[in-house]
């Protein structure tokens, strides 16, 4: 084997030898790159990037080949056969394609190490097929254990470097892989081309003119690294591709997408940031929560439109107000965050100022002005709290303390605001003592299938009336239930009082109960259920638990379990609010689900926005693939309906076909099937009916 350096150094002209070690390791890392990219894809697109690849293989390994031959000094005439050099080139890119796929899709160490051993066999055949196109005026003579060896480097070469990306992340250029594939093509040739004798038959030993060679040998290096150019721009354009793909996405799940101010993680991450530059700068910051003032009247009298509409005016106003190196962000529902840095405090007047003026926006809904209003907390580090949570947290301390005493009102933090927590304790008294002496209600609203045009359930939704503050919204009072624990017996009274109403029922609808996360953890639950089921005469089949993905990741593991326990008996269990966590795709795969119902949140958009409307489509075909029905919740209008029938929507929940009533003020459940059918039909679509309340004559 000693023999084949003397044989590269003394037998060939270096100067070709190095341009086509060039093009055998420009062409390695296109390869490389181009099945990196392949593991990374599914169906035709895989295949394509696997063809794309065994093109670039076969064009490397084939110029390698040729212009290493031509830098053969034969020192006899030569003539090069063009049908087989052709041939050469085009044949074994079959081959290749085939090896490369073995790898590909077979994924274990077998399939590696026989899909490289048929890369280093192809190799080998283009190479020898390439040599029966080099034609001498005189007999060729080959050394059979050269040959051999060489067939055996281009094998084991292959080998070790699908070894070497196999142990290593697929993620980044591997130049030792690249490497031992160079290896592979280079001792593939100059082992064999050691192996080589030539006897002359020619009176002159005159060859072909060396600067014929020289050309040649150029023109076929540059069309071969058109080639893998080519491969390399493919590659480069797609990674630019998938780049300005991820960061739409990033930028995405940083954005709230009614309103484009950032999102909650984006805020937070921000706000880290801050905190630990001006720990770094000895520098000071206010964290300021912002809260709207009747938002929930916005909704209940003018619909969720309206709030929508609200909110993003109030975005633009905020957005409006703020200078550079401020930033405004949506946390959820009616709540904002800012944060500003500041010297003095005349800078943050300023721009507490201008957050107020922002908030004091009027808005045109149909012939009704809204005159928009808000409340702000303020706390400031470090007086007020060295880190981000402590910070909202009293942030949004002091935002409470405004909505209490006045709207429009600014609240800076103290720490006498324990308050606070004194009035939530009384509220949970309170909340105690309504549950003791039967004062809270339930309230229903319908479920129709799109497809039978028939009420298909009802939910049952938590009201309490406070003696003196009136009506208390459940985004108030059920954190405090959860907060003092209540959270439980307020649980079991609307699980018992929901079997028990539709127990009474004439027809065999369903009925849906909210768990807590609370209740979720609890090992009692099923016993519950099953009691509850045996004492109320509800057949199971007619009972659906509904919970969010929030309440299952509190303890992921005891809650999946105590959800199997709960379907054994028979009972439906619904993802509610799906697509608003971070883990909804993973619950969904943990746990079989009864139906999936859809956020609110997308039904905002869906009549103007092709996103939003391709969100939903895509959770629909989620769905579907899953053999799972899907919900549609917040469904106010009938261009809505219309837009859920046409993408597939199993059923809808909504203003549309009434909003929650008392059981006593709703008619039969058999007697509002007509209502409901109409709402269904094309002509009361086209027509727009918008929301439909079905109430009792009386």
């Amino acid at each position: 084997m000693i023999e084949v350096i003397p044989c590269i150094t003394l037998e060939h002209d270096l100067r070709l030898v190095l341009l086509a070690a060039f093009i055998c390791i420009a062409g390695s890392i296109t390869f490389n790159q181009l099945t990196r990219r392949s593991r990374f894809t599914t169906g035709f697109a895989r295949a394509g990037w696997i063809g794309i690849g065994a093109i670039a293989l076969c064009t490397t390994v084939w110029c390698t080949h040729f212009i290493a031959m031509l830098s053969f000094q034969a020192h006899v005439p030569v003539v090069i056969d063009p049908v087989l050099t052709m041939a050469s080139l085009i044949a074994p890119v079959f081959g290749f394609f085939a090896a490369i796929s073995l790898v590909i899709y077979g994924r274990t160490l077998l399939a590696s190490i026989i899909g490289n051993t048929l890369l280093g066999l192809c190799m080998s055949g283009l190479h020898y097929l390439g040599m029966m196109a080099y034609r001498v005026d005189g007999i060729v003579s080959w050394d059979l254990g050269y040959v051999a060896a060489s067939i055996a480097c281009a094998c084991a070469f292959t080998i070790a470097s699908g070894l070497v990306l196999r142990r290593s992340s697929f993620e980044k250029l591997n130049l030792p892989a690249i490497g031992l594939y160079a290896l592979g093509v280079i001792s593939l040739h100059f082992t064999g081309m050691t192996g080589m004798e030539i006897t002359s038959f020619a009176i002159s030993d005159t060859p072909m003119d060396e600067a014929t060679f020289v050309a040649l040998s150029m023109a076929t290096a540059l069309a071969g690294l058109l080639v893998i150019a080519i491969g390399g721009i493919t590659f480069f354009l797609d990674a630019d591709q998938r780049k300005t793909g991820y960061e739409k996405l990033l930028q995405m799940a940083m954005t709230d997408t009614l309103t484009g101010l950032a999102n909650r993680n984006a805020y937070m991450d921000d706000l880290n940031t801050r905190i630990q530059k001006a720990e770094r700068n000895s520098a000071t910051l206010a964290v300021i929560g912002i809260d709207m003032d009747r938002f929930k009247d916005i909704n209940d009298s003018h619909g969720h439109k309206a709030g929508d509409a609200a909110l993003i005016a109030l975005a633009n106003a905020f957005q409006a107000q703020c200078h550079s190196g401020e930033i405004v962000a949506r946390l959820g529902g009616d709540e904002f965050a800012a944060t500003k840095e500041y010297s003095t405090e005349e800078e943050l007047e300023d721009f507490l100022s201008r957050l107020q003026s922002a908030l004091n926006t009027r808005l045109q809904v149909n012939e009704t002005t809204l005159h928009l209003s808000g409340s702000i907390g303020v706390a400031r580090y470090p007086e007020d709290g060295k880190d981000s949570d402590t910070l909202r947290n009293n942030a949004d301390l002091a935002m409470y303390r405004a909505k209490i005493h006045a709207s429009n009102t600014i609240c800076f933090y103290t720490a006498s605001m324990d308050e606070e927590a004194r009035q939530k304790r009384e509220l949970a008294a309170s909340l105690a003592q309504a549950l003791e002496n039967n004062e809270l209600e339930l309230y229903y609203q319908l479920q129709a299938s799109v497809k039978s045009s028939k009420i298909s359930g009802l939910e049952a939704l938590l009201r309490w009336t406070h003696p003196k503050l009136g009506p208390i919204s459940p985004s108030v009072f059920i954190p405090i239930a959860e907060e003092s624990g209540l959270i439980i017996r307020l649980g079991e009274w609307v699980l018992r009082r929901a079997c028990e109403d539709a127990a009474g029922w004439e027809s065999e609808d369903k009925v849906a109960v909210n768990m807590s996360a609370l209740q979720l953890t609890q090992v009692e639950l099923p016993r519950i259920v099953h009691q509850t089921l045996l004492e109320t005469g509800l057949p199971p089949h007619r009972l659906e638990i509904e919970l969010t993905e929030t309440a299952i990741l509190e303890d992921r593991d005891r809650s999946l379990h105590v959800l199997r326990q709960i379907k054994a008996l028979g009972v439906k269990v619904a993802l509610d609010d799906f697509g608003t966590g971070y883990s909804s795709l993973e619950i969904l795969r943990s746990f079989p689900f009864d139906k999936i119902k859809l956020d609110r949140f997308f039904m905002s958009e869906i009549e103007v926005s092709r996103e939003s409307r391709a969100l939903v489509r895509s959770v629909l075909s989620l769905g579907k693939s899953l053999s799972i029905p899907v919900l549609a919740e917040g469904v106010e209008s009938a261009a809505q309906l219309s837009i859920l029938k046409e993408e597939g929507c199993d059923e809808i929940q909504g203003f549309l076909l009434g909003r929650p009533e008392k059981l006593s003020d709703l008619i039969e459940i058999r007697s509002m099937q007509h209502g409901i059918e109409t709402l269904f039909t094309s002509d009361a679509e086209q027509r727009n009916l918008g929301t439909v309340r079905i109430v009792s004559g009386g």
